[in-house]
């Protein structure tokens, strides 16, 4: 008997140091895996809307939030564009929409949100503000550049351990060149890479050594998703390519490189390089980089043994098309989260869904919602015969001219 209580006071006091550990980093609530083993992420990028934000765009999100009750609403930036005097009141719309849900949620900052006036601090405020208790964004080191970079554990189901772990990067805005010209959009800069460095460090020393399985979410792009779908040149090439500090990528795409889903623009990454990639091969925790910014995209690539993963905008206002108007969703298993699952909830699946009332708005229609669906599935077997040519067909192809040679 002495023995057993032993045990669940030892017990006890791991789970209490484990939340306490969160906690401590700023977390305000533990994240678990459910009773099933499954923890689920809704990635909501680009609602890029002035107040009050699209009525289609929020019934969207009610009724996805509704259908698939994720874990955890991650906001990838670009969230408003709402003028400094509907900033607020935007902000408060927006969160409200996962309060109601009694969904958490956290979010990272894109290049557009400041850009009216109202500093991402002043905007943080009133995330925080209005989210309550659901919001779960915090600011781990405000010495660092930009706003809200921090992470959130995910405790295992019986929660005895932390079985995962998600890192929120701020990639920033905009970097200039001396002259004061904007040279491109800004990254991941060196001090958040060391802190991220230092969380991966800590958190593998308290798993035993062992490296703890992670994603990481930003708002732009990393360099390499250039480098893994577009040729590099030698030479610059003015506007027949992209500079990126001193690597010109042309514009020849390699679409058998995509796993799934569709590129249909240039990923607009940061112009600088400051090595976050490499440091993350390098750690061996994060498995996936998930990011927004280019609204047509919803490309699945790898590099390293790395995920990039493009979730489209679901905006209604801002550039996109109807056929790429979605959210993404995440599933993870904690007794295999090497092989977590991604889908895209098309805006135009969910509005098709009995009993929704994303069409009654007027904004798109029951045709274009069909066609949406449609135009998503050629894509995907464009996709899927793309990469049986490039890594079936032209192999044997190869062997055979050899051969004959």
């Amino acid at each position: 008997m002495k023995k057993k209580i032993a045990v669940i006071v030892l017990s006890l006091v791991l789970m209490l140091s484990l939340v306490q550990t969160a906690f401590a980093a700023g977390q305000t609530h533990q994240l678990a895996f459910d009773e099933n083993g499954e923890f689920t992420i809704l990635h909501v990028c680009d609602i890029q809307d002035g107040y009050p934000v699209s009525k289609s765009c929020a019934q969207y999100l009610r009724e996805t939030l509704n259908v698939y009750k994720p874990d955890l609403v991650v906001l990838g930036g670009d969230n408003t564009i709402a003028s400094e005097e509907d900033k607020e009141l935007a902000i408060k719309e927006i969160c409200e929409i996962f309060v109601e849900a009694q969904t958490y949620f956290t979010l990272v900052f894109g290049n557009h949100d400041a850009e009216n006036n109202m500093s991402r601090e002043e905007q943080f405020v009133f995330y925080k503000l209005y989210g309550g208790e659901y919001c779960l964004a915090y600011d781990a080191d405000e010495s660092l550049t930009g706003v809200g970079t921090h992470n959130l554990t995910v405790l295992s189901s019986d929660r005895t351990r932390i079985a995962y772990n998600i890192y929120m990067f701020d990639s920033n805005m905009y970097v200039y060149d001396e002259k004061g010209e904007e040279l491109g959009y800004d990254c991941v800069n060196p001090d958040q890479i060391d802190w991220y460095k230092g969380v991966s460090a800590s958190l593998r020393e308290q798993n035993g050594g062992e490296p703890v399985p992670a994603m990481a979410f930003q708002h732009i792009a990393p360099q390499e998703a250039n480098e893994v779908l577009f040729v590099e040149s030698p030479i610059p090439l003015g506007l027949l390519g992209q500079d990126k500090d001193g690597i010109t990528y042309t514009y020849l795409p390699e679409f058998w490189k995509i796993k799934e889903g569709l590129m249909l623009e240039h990923p607009g990454s940061g112009y600088y390089n400051y090595g976050q990639f490499d440091a993350m091969a390098e750690a061996g925790d994060v498995e996936a980089v998930l990011f927004g910014h280019d609204h047509v995209n919803d490309y699945v690539i790898e590099k390293d043994g790395i995920e990039m993963i493009n979730t489209p905008s679901c905006t209604f206002n801002s550039y996109a098309d109807t056929s790429s108007w979605g959210t993404r969703l995440i599933t993870i298993n904690e007794n295999d989260v090497h092989n977590y699952k991604t889908e895209i909830i098309l805006v135009g699946a969910m509005a098709l869904r009995e009993g929704s009332e994303i069409l009654s708005y007027g904004e798109i229609t029951a045709d274009e919602a069909r066609a949406s669906v449609f135009a998503r599935w050629l894509g995907q077997l464009f996709i899927k015969v793309t990469r049986y040519i490039a890594y079936e067909v032209a192999p044997k192809v190869m062997e055979l001219i050899g051969g004959l040679v």
